[in-house]
């Protein structure tokens, strides 16, 4: 018999001995106890980030790609739809042109916004320690209204886009360029960060998604060589700006993971993807983009609640304000139209190669410039430019030169209205607090009612909510700025408001809460300004320092030589007088580890696909299906 037989053997016999132990116990009525059944735990896959695609929308451009892509594929975020009757009146989003701009305090505010950078610019030294000679639009408007274009060929190699075979839609380059005599409408779904709905046609939430859904999956066919019924074995991560409707962050989640097909998705938010692409623990956000600028303090992989900051104007109100100056100085081309899509590329164009924010550039000067439109000739235009160059990008710093009136500028993070569909969420909580937690919550935020002429009693570092002041500004003067300018001050006591010991029913106090916030969110905070505001509302002095030593401009739209310089410049002479003390270096990073600002928060993206906390934040598509939104409240690296 061999070793193998023996073993056997007596493992048999080993396994009888058991069973007459077991039927003397039963016999002698021994329980044994009952042995639970065995659970597996869940095991964490390996992902592979080649099937990870990274979704980062914007108001103007989509950035889209797997998360293993050196860069993603950009295209402009917009959609034509061709009419379904013959003899539908045609629609086109605007692209430069808002609400607000023509009321009849616009120029009045315009030239008073002018007249602030003008002071600005005169009043900061070049670096030779001379003040510059400010040159007037006549001067160069002598010279431009002179000027003709020269032909460079008769004809141009560009042209409409082909809607021969009348395709029902068009995305990208393809919509910019279509036929405005042809039977298409022109959508543009994101607008200033938030989904792009109004009472238009193609305005309603589900003509919105529709038009999402139908550019991302062209651009994922198209560009990336994903089939749409592969999809399934994808997962896509997709960056929110800080400040988000959710009902509109939820029925996107809905659009990718149910009417797309996406095996899982994560929701992240862009300042903390810009601090993971930017490689940075720590670092006060600022991201310029096209329709809006967005603030936020992020602390190791943490969003900031009370520092978030969104400021309703970016880089096309930037490109409409140059628009203004070029006119002023008797811009050549004159049949240039804020109407036109074409033309509204050419300024573009202008004013990222001509505009800076380089005080020691100073002087006019001649630059050229062509025109190329289809079935029209090659143009060359030549124009003398001055100050214009760098007076339109300084509008970010005096918002009033944008001629805005009228509209909501800021916006603070506010408490979530609640979904139904997410029964036990904060409010939920609030609700179900005892009498005496509610009591003592009225009672300290009555004493921490604000009132003119002093300081804020009260915390500002907790949850924003309808019962706390978290959503109160901090650090802003109650006079602050004139003609819809807000004026921080220097003191980091400052407040919009004061306090008092004085009770007053809660009601009241909550409707002098709402209108003080509504009064702030009214007025234009210029970038500097907001960035002092938002680095204000950290909780702790160490934060602060922190945010100071690092503050990270991302975004396209402050892309501008010397922008660095600049705003380092204003920060420092505008942040609060203890802080110089403590502060050992005041630094802004514009370009870290020498990458495109626009392209940061994208990449922070992609390496959030690689790391391997994230395994536990993936929505997978049947938890969606079978819980919905709640899933988001679980899951969600911040509070939802």
């Amino acid at each position: 018999m061999t070793q193998a037989e023996k073993e056997q053997d007596n493992g048999k016999e080993k396994e009888k001995e058991r069973e007459k132990e077991k039927e003397k116990e039963q016999q002698r009525g021994v329980k044994r106890p009952i042995a639970p059944p065995l659970i597996q735990e869940p095991l964490h896959e390996q992902i592979q980030s080649n099937f990870v695609v990274v979704i980062h929308p914007g108001s103007r451009t989509l950035r889209i790609g797997r998360a293993t892509d050196t860069l993603p594929v950009t295209v402009p975020h917009v959609i034509a739809r061709r009419h379904k009757q013959s003899g539908q009146p045609r629609y086109e989003d605007a692209w430069l042109l808002r609400d607000g701009l023509n009321k009849p305090e616009s120029n009045e505010q315009r030239q008073h916004g002018l007249k602030m950078v003008d002071q600005a610019i005169w009043s900061k030294k070049m670096s030779n320690g001379i003040r510059r000679t400010p040159v007037s639009a006549e001067q160069a408007r002598a010279y431009n209204c002179q000027i003709r274009p020269a032909v460079l060929d008769s004809s141009t190699r560009v042209r409409w886009t082909n809607t021969a075979h009348h395709p029902p839609h068009l995305v990208g380059e393809e919509a910019i360029h279509v036929n405005p005599t042809d039977c298409y409408n022109i959508h543009w779904p994101i607008v200033r960060g938030r989904l792009n709905v109004h009472a238009g046609p193609g305005g309603s939430l589900t003509s919105v998604l529709a038009d999402l859904e139908t550019i991302w999956s062209h651009i994922i066919q198209k560009q990336l060589d994903i089939p749409i019924k592969d999809l399934k074995y994808y997962r896509c991560i997709l960056l929110v700006p800080d400040i988000c409707n959710r009902e509109h962050i939820k029925e996107v989640v809905n659009m990718l993971l149910l009417n797309m097909g996406f095996s899982a998705i994560i929701v992240h938010q862009e300042s903390v993807s810009a601090t993971f692409g930017s490689g940075l623990s720590s670092a006060c956000v600022v991201d310029v983009g096209d329709q809006k600028t967005s603030i936020c303090c992020v602390e190791d992989g943490v969003s900031h609640r009370n520092s978030r900051l969104c400021l309703a104007y970016g880089g096309s109100d930037v490109t409409r304000t140059f628009y203004w100056l070029l006119q002023r100085a008797g811009f050549p081309y004159r049949d240039c139209q804020l109407s036109s899509r074409l033309d509204c590329q050419l300024l573009q164009h202008l004013k990222e190669t001509l505009c800076h924010l380089d005080q020691d550039i100073s002087g006019l000067q001649d630059h050229e410039f062509q025109t190329r439109f289809p079935e029209a000739p090659t143009l060359l235009y030549q124009v003398r430019l001055g100050d214009e160059k760098l007076q339109a990008p300084m509008g970010l710093f005096y918002p009033t030169t944008f001629g805005i009136v009228a509209q909501k500028m800021t916006s603070l993070q506010c408490r979530s209205q609640g979904d139904s569909e997410d029964p036990y969420d904060e409010h939920y909580l609030l609700a179900t607090q005892s009498k005496q937690d509610q009591s003592s919550k009225s009672a300290a935020d009555r004493k921490a009612v604000p009132r003119p002429g002093g300081g804020l009693d009260g915390d500002m570092s907790g949850q924003g909510g309808i019962g706390d002041l978290s959503d109160l500004p901090r650090g802003c003067s109650s006079g602050g700025g004139t003609k819809g300018e807000v004026d921080l001050g220097t003191a980091q006591g400052d407040c919009l408001i004061g306090a008092g010991e004085v009770e007053e029913p809660l009601s009241a106090h909550l409707s002098r809460k709402t209108a003080i916030i509504s009064q702030f969110e009214s007025r234009a905070l210029g970038l500097d300004k907001a960035i002092l505001h938002s680095i204000d509302c950290c909780a702790s002095d160490e934060t602060k320092r922190k945010m100071y030593s690092s503050i990270l401009v991302v975004g396209g739209g402050l892309m501008f030589s010397g922008a660095q310089e600049f705003l380092l410049h204003r920060i420092i002479n505008k942040m609060p007088p203890s802080f110089r003390r403590l502060v050992d270096n005041v630094e802004v990073i514009t370009r870290p580890k020498d990458m495109d600002p626009w392209l940061i928060s994208w990449k922070g993206g992609a390496v959030l696909a690689c790391l391997d906390t994230t395994q536990e934040m993936w929505i997978h598509q049947r938890e969606w299906q079978r819980f919905g939104v709640r899933m988001l409240r679980e899951r969600a690296a911040f509070v939802w």
